[in-house]
């Protein structure tokens, strides 16, 4: 049994972003780029975006072969895939490859990393998004076996991941579903199909609203907190932490049940992280300024129609090309969201989407139960074999 620090056996390499005010790195692109929204599983054998060779040669990304390990290191931590195909990858995610793959096994390697996301969440430090330094990462301390030994942890710890990852792709095609009933229902983003004619989101909902005067916003009020992790590249939302309103009401940013919160910052804005503001403790919660929030005009718009609006991938893509600020502080202005053209549809309308959004939900929570239950089991092998 051998003991060794990860950035002994393994070499740790950063990734990069071309600029995006370079059409040349980005269109007709044929290198997957890799974002923390592409880690789904294990393997990862696509990328949502792709860069050129020219944007490869002409910035910091680095080509990474297949086989590397992916680790995200900034935003959402302690993420873990391997890729199937040679890509390129954003700053938020490293790539890791053992210095003698006789020794210890890249799966192996694999689940370790994947032990350390407990660590890493509580670790991470950052003003604006968690981060983890890299001397941090290089100071883990491997524990290796002999390879049969690896080999036989690999087999039990394969089998019970593979059912969880089954299960996360059905959530994944419903989710997927969803996004296609929104284009059925409505269209593409930005594009008038029903005659309903173009309008900006900012007549639509409220951006980033003032806090009004509430009575009962008083200094010993319990309210939700939600830093960047707490909401999801899904749409979840953990809204748990509870803090009293004296104690946040200053330099966070604040919202209201059925609120839409929106990632502005890169790389969390391009990874789709965004939620409906939902249980939010007294109705009411303090954020991330890195949010921006839009609230539905009774009548007008309803939560989930907005939701969906922005987290479509032509939504997305047209807000990654107006972020400004410089490269890993870019971030999507608030004029973007509220000059956004988009075809408003009739509120019964986006009133029997969200009917459709909410039956789907209840098929998911079913499917996330069963997630937790085979997570147990996991989790308690993990600890049985990296501690």
């Amino acid at each position: 049994m051998i003991k060794a620090k990860l950035g002994d056996i393994c070499n740790i390499v950063s990734g990069g972003t071309p600029s995006r005010s370079r059409p040349e790195f980005w269109d007709g692109g044929t290198i997957p780029w890799v974002k923390i929204s592409d880690i789904k599983s294990k393997y990862i054998d696509s990328a949502s975006e792709s860069i050129t060779k020219s944007g490869l040669d002409n910035s910091a990304a680095k080509l990474l072969k297949k086989g590397t390990i992916l680790y995200t290191i900034f935003a959402t931590l302690g993420e873990v895939g391997i890729l199937n195909i040679d890509a390129c990858t954003n700053q938020a995610i490293v790539g890791i490859t053992a210095k003698d793959p006789d020794i210890i096994k890249t799966d192996y390697l694999y689940y370790f990393l994947k032990s350390k996301k407990r660590y890493v969440d509580m670790t991470g430090r950052g003003v604006a998004q968690n981060n983890i330094n890299l001397s941090i990462l290089r100071d883990f301390e491997v524990t290796i076996p002999p390879v049969e030994t690896q080999e036989k942890i690999l087999s039990v710890l394969d089998k019970t991941q593979s059912i969880i990852s089954c299960i996360n792709q059905r959530i994944a095609k419903t989710d997927e579903f969803v996004k296609t009933r929104f284009v059925e229902m409505f269209g593409e983003p930005g594009v008038d199909n029903h005659g309903w004619g173009l309008r900006a989101l900012g007549t639509a909902c409220l951006i980033n609203p003032k806090r009004g005067q509430d009575s009962q916003l008083l200094s010993d009020l319990d309210v939700s907190v939600v830093p960047m992790p707490a909401v999801s590249e899904h749409g979840e939302i953990d809204t748990t932490e509870v803090k009293k309103y004296n104690d946040v009401k200053a330099g966070l940013t604040y919202f209201e049940e059925n609120d839409v919160l929106f990632a502005k910052i890169t790389p969390c804005m391009e990874n789709g992280k965004g939620a409906v503001a939902k249980g939010l403790c007294n109705g009411i919660g303090f954020g991330s300024t890195e949010f921006h929030v839009l609230r539905p005009i009774d009548g007008i718009t309803n939560s989930v129609w907005i939701y969906m609006l922005t987290v479509m991938p032509k939504f997305r893509k047209e807000a990654a090309e107006k972020m400004t600020g410089s490269a890993g502080q870019r971030r999507v202005p608030a004029s973007f969201l509220k000059n956004y053209q988009v075809a408003v549809p009739p509120i019964a309308l986006q009133n029997k989407f969200a009917t459709y959004v909410i039956q789907t939900e209840k098929i998911k929570s079913a499917m996330q139960q069963s997630i937790n239950n085979t997570q147990l089991l996991f989790d308690s092998l993990m600890q049985e074999y990296f501690g």
